[in-house]
């Protein structure tokens, strides 16, 4: 008969590395919500096979025991928990154990074991279940910045273009009252999807809506001295990309490249797929920037206004990796190219 596997068992047992580091993976999952999470269940049973005891118990800042198995005595178990979080120093009772599980520096919960094992042992789960715990946190904090960061880009809206663009409609609606019905949805659909979108992903080609909607708006405020060109290639239609990404840079284009011109100018939108990537391009002939101030805007400290490009980078740096930043190329009077540049297939990032 084949010995069963206890992976920190050790004596007449073998102890098996895979089964450790696959138990230990298991683990940091499904800590990522939290010890009162829904995986702190299937977090204390992978512990207690991992250590090969009678029970074990993970308990939050309340006190309260989530348990894996059945402990010999509860209450005292209990009242170990309790003199951990009040003393911040491990406990113990034989059989029972209990260790603080320390997150940046300050106790975030315990855990208890119940039955014979090797006390370094249960020292370096706790401490596997304490990294599990701030991997959890900080990747909650840096959801949390995300949001943050599209409620900017949101809140960054022009109130100067909403209303140039509620002035136009209104100046239409007895000269050509079609037409400012027309401007009127379209005006409703640009709020819509700017305003009370809550996926985080989108799809190039809802992108590209949102792109014409703003564009049929700020052609109707500018007139002549807007002109647009858009171009966008089948095959990178349904490509995921995080919301908001794109419009924001035509804004950018037509509020720091075009209106500061007096002729006005041209702005060109472009989409298509370059080997594994689908690659995007916002170009202006507007008025450019000096590439120093460009990376000046980029790194966020350039003027209030400019926050949209930076978020941009920023959000995509994050969801891609440092490859996939923003790419500007302008110089002062040759206008500005920003090119985007993301992965056509993205396992696990799916529009919402």
């Amino acid at each position: 008969m084949a010995m069963p596997w206890l992976p920190l068992r050790r004596g007449s047992r073998q102890v098996d590395p895979i089964a450790v580091l696959a138990l230990a993976r298991r683990i940091a999952g499904d800590l990522a919500g939290g010890l009162s999470g829904p995986g702190g269940p299937s977090a204390a049973r992978h512990i207690r096979r991992l250590l090969g005891v009678r029970a074990a118990g993970l308990a939050d800042l309340s006190g309260e025991i989530i348990w894996a198995g059945h402990p010999s005595d509860a209450t005292e178990a209990g009242d170990l928990v309790s003199e951990v979080l009040h003393t911040e120093t491990g406990a113990g009772r034989p059989p029972l154990l209990a260790v603080p599980l320390d997150v940046d520096d300050e106790v975030a919960g315990v855990l208890v074991v119940d039955g014979q094992t090797d006390q370094s042992a249960v020292r370096e789960v706790a401490w596997l279940v304490a990294h599990g715990l701030a991997r959890g946190k900080l990747d909650a904090s840096a959801e949390q910045a995300a949001r943050s960061e599209l409620r900017a880009l949101r809140a960054e809206i022009s109130p100067h273009f909403v209303y140039n663009a509620l002035t136009v409609i209104a100046a239409l609606v007895k000269s050509e009252p079609d037409r400012s019905r027309e401007l009127m949805l379209d005006f409703a659909d640009y709020n819509r999807y700017s305003l009370a979108h809550h996926g985080e992903y989108t799809t190039v080609a809802e992108e590209f809506h949102a792109i014409e909607t703003y564009l049929t708006l700020q052609r109707a405020v500018l007139g002549d001295r807007l002109r647009v060109q858009i171009r966008v290639a089948p095959d990178v239609l349904a490509v995921p990309l995080p919301y908001l990404v794109l419009q924001p840079l035509v804004e950018n284009a037509i509020r720091h490249g075009i209106e500061p011109r007096g002729e006005g100018g041209t702005v060109q939108v472009h989409g298509e797929a370059q080997g594994s990537d689908c690659v995007i391009s916002i170009e202006d002939d507007g008025v450019g920037m000096d590439p120093v101030w460009a990376e000046t805007v980029l790194a966020g400290k350039g003027v209030a206004g400019s926050v949209g490009l930076t978020n941009v980078d920023k959000r995509l740096r994050t969801v891609y990796g440092s490859w996939h930043g923003l790419v500007v190329e302008t110089a002062p009077g040759a206008g500005t190219r920003v090119l985007v540049r993301v992965p056509r297939f993205q396992p696990g990032v799916m529009p919402s």
